[in-house]
């Protein structure tokens, strides 16, 4: 807290704050616990498959590919940056794993594309940093891009890999737990504790909450805002790879539409579009929610359009009380 105010950032909930104030602060900070809790609660009561062991697991490993993006995403939202061509690195990486596993082998071609994410992430941030362009238009503009790249490289076929050892990443697991939820944890246990740890998860805050002041304190906040959007390349390469891996398939519309997906888990989450604020498990149970949405609508045979509708609606709450609670603070 000490850091982040010699950054410049306000931190709330002072001793001279009202307890009307504090009030809006606390349902802020905690509705997205509460509006978990709520609906999880309503699911298990609504539909008897919906607690069960294989619908959780199933749940979870369909969420990973997004929620690993999710957690590289908080760090760019955090840092006051924008991100909407994960999906096209996604799909990037994917292909370029597929298309390695003659020459590198799976493990290699895996690690490979994995790597591919780091220097697009590079790309976008240095595009949006020093090269000073708007995040929504650099990112918009390079996942077009990079899209159009995984088009080349497939030349608009599915690149199928036969090598059967290549799916173990995406179909396999330890403990009756996929390789792909236990890669999204440490994604975001690794998240969590750079966020709440380190000199760089509070240099990370004060870019986002107050730049000018993060910079007459020393901190390098091109730097950092170029580095979130790297990690969130990476994120975003490691989810193409599983997917990849998962259906032992490399194709270019993979992950379409998906950044959509992230962008919307991390706002639920209550991640705040103006930066400075956030956390991991936030964003976290912001994925979870879309994906409890999806899930219980399909168990309750609830047209799926419905399911949209819903989810769009609680967007626009989320982003609508993050707004009202800045204004009234």
């Amino acid at each position: 807290m000490a850091g982040l105010r010699g950054l410049g950032v306000g931190v709330r909930g002072g001793p001279g704050r009202s307890g009307a104030a504090a009030g809006r602060e606390i349902a802020r900070e905690y509705g997205i616990v509460a509006s978990f809790l709520a609906l999880f609660i309503t699911l298990s009561v609504a539909s008897d498959a919906f607690l069960t062991k294989s619908n959780i697991l199933a749940m979870l490993d369909q969420t990973a590919p997004v929620g690993i993006m999710a957690v590289g995403g908080t760090l760019v939202f955090i840092a006051g940056g924008f991100d909407l061509s994960v999906a096209s690195i996604f799909a990037v990486a994917g292909v370029v794993a597929a298309k390695l596993v003659d020459p590198l082998g799976p493990t290699g071609a895996l690690l490979a594309g994995a790597l591919v994410g780091v220097g697009m992430g590079a790309i976008n941030g240095g595009l949006v940093t020093w090269g000073r362009i708007n995040p929504f238009i650099a990112t918009l503009g390079t996942q077009i891009v990079f899209r159009g790249l995984a088009l080349v490289l497939t030349g608009g076929l599915l690149l199928t890999v036969t090598e059967p050892s290549f799916s173990t990443f995406g179909q396999g697991g330890v403990l009756g737990i996929t390789y792909g939820i236990w890669t999204w944890l440490v994604f975001a246990l690794i998240g969590g504790f750079i966020l709440s740890r380190t000199t760089l998860g509070r240099y990370i805050y004060g870019t986002g909450g107050n730049r000018e002041a993060a910079r007459l304190s020393g901190v390098r906040v091109q730097l950092i805002r170029a580095l979130t959007f790297v990690v969130s390349g990476f994120c975003a390469s490691v989810a193409g790879v599983l997917l990849a891996s998962r259906i032992s398939t490399g194709q270019a519309d993979a992950g379409a539409g998906s950044e959509l997906t992230v962008i919307a888990g991390i706002v639920i989450g209550g991640i705040s579009i103006f930066g400075g604020e956030g956390a991991i498990w936030r964003c976290v149970l912001g994925v979870l929610m879309l994906t409890m949405i999806s899930n219980g609508f399909n168990l309750l045979n609830i047209d799926a359009i419905y399911s949209d509708m819903f989810q769009g609606g609680v967007i626009l709450l989320a982003v609508g009380v993050d707004a009202w609670s800045r204004r009234r603070t």
